[in-house]
Order: structure tokens, then C-alpha cells, then sequence
């Protein structure tokens, strides 16, 4: 197997569950020895960030390019509303080649950096309807991919995200037996 590397973005105000959700699963293909090759790495536009609910991260890397990792995750957060104008970090999100990702909120992000364009997503049911500007299609879905653009529904939709990006990366039978260490019978997509 190719090795696969994965940037998770970190911005002041995300949400704490909608990074560890999908942070959890996808570390854990390397370190159950599923791909030894996974590299990974927690980025952010600035030295020290804060998630929504007080908890400090010292991201691995700041403001670097995106376009070498093959996954880009990111969360949603009480500030997307404001990062929604914030032309440095979408234009820093825009990137193409990489498989980009979204929990909740994180999806209005793609969305207002024109990623969605043309797209099918989904979000939190009490942000589809913003979703719903950006988009071509809102789906109630709980994840959703769409071209690379990989989207998930609301907070715990998190852990569905990381297993998906599991399976997608070392097919369903490494997914079956992260979920199994993890204590996790709910996987649920939504895909048809």
C-alpha cells in the first residue's frame, strides 16, 4: 500500500467531538499496523488554538500548504460563521488534489470557498438549509461523497466520517476491526 497522509485542520472555535471523532478512527490505521506508511498531522493558520469548549491544541504545523496531503479533514466549530468570511483561510482550504473532508459546520466552509459547487453534501440538520446556498444538493445522509469532497452530518457524524475514511483508505474489513477495538457498533453512512 502507497503511504497516505492526512492533514487535520484546527481553527480557534471548532468543535472538540467533530476532530477527535474522525482524528480517533483514522490514527488508529497506523497504530493497529493496518498502514504503517499513514502520516498525520494537526495544521492550523496560527501557533495555539482553542477549541468551542476551552481545550488548547499546539497544532504540528502552522500555515503550511495543503496540496501534498491526500485527505484534508476539517471540523466545524461556533466560528464558522465568521472563518465564512475569512478570504485567507478559505483561500488556505482551496486546494486541489487532496480528498477534503468535513464534519457539521465544516461543510459551510467548503461551501463558502466554492468546494461545493456542483456538489452534492450534507451538514447539521439545523444548518442544511444555509448548506442548501452552496450546494447543489442537501442530503440528510449522514456522510457524503461527492467528487473527493467528503462531507459528514451533524457532531457524532464525526466518528462515521473516520471510519469511512478508513474503509475508504484499507477497505471495510480493517473499518470492521477498527470499529470492533473501538467499541463502536453504530457505522452508519447513510450511502445507498
Amino acid at each position: 500500500m502507497a503511504p497516505v497522509s492526512v492533514a487535520f485542520i484546527v481553527y480557534d472555535g471548532f468543535t472538540l467531538l467533530d476532530f477527535a471523532g474522525v482524528y480517533d478512527p483514522v490514527t488508529r490505521l497506523r497504530t493497529m499496523g493496518f498502514v504503517p506508511d499513514l502520516s498525520y498531522i494537526v495544521c492550523a493558520r496560527q501557533e495555539v488554538v482553542h477549541s468551542s469548549e476551552g481545550i488548547t491544541i499546539i497544532p504540528d504545523a502552522v500555515n503550511i500548504p495543503l496540496p501534498s496531503f491526500d485527505y484534508i479533514v476539517i471540523p466545524g466549530g461556533n466560528s464558522v460563521k465568521d472563518l465564512m468570511n475569512d478570504r485567507q483561510f478559505l483561500d488556505w482550504i482551496t486546494v486541489s488534489g487532496p480528498v477534503i473532508a468535513s464534519v457539521c459546520g465544516g461543510s459551510l466552509l467548503l461551501g463558502a470557498a466554492g468546494i461545493l459547487r456542483g456538489r452534492k453534501a450534507t451538514t447539521h440538520p439545523g444548518l442544511r438549509s444555509v448548506l442548501a446556498h452552496f450546494a447543489d444538493a442537501v442530503s440528510e445522509e449522514r456522510i457524503v461523497e461527492d467528487h473527493g469532497v467528503i462531507t459528514a452530518g451533524g457532531v457524532t457524524s464525526a466518528i462515521d466520517l473516520g471510519l469511512y475514511i478508513c474503509e475508504r483508505i484499507a477497505g471495510c474489513d480493517v473499518r470492521e476491526k477498527i470499529a470492533s477495538q473501538m467499541d463502536y457498533p453504530h457505522y452508519q453512512t447513510g450511502l445507498r
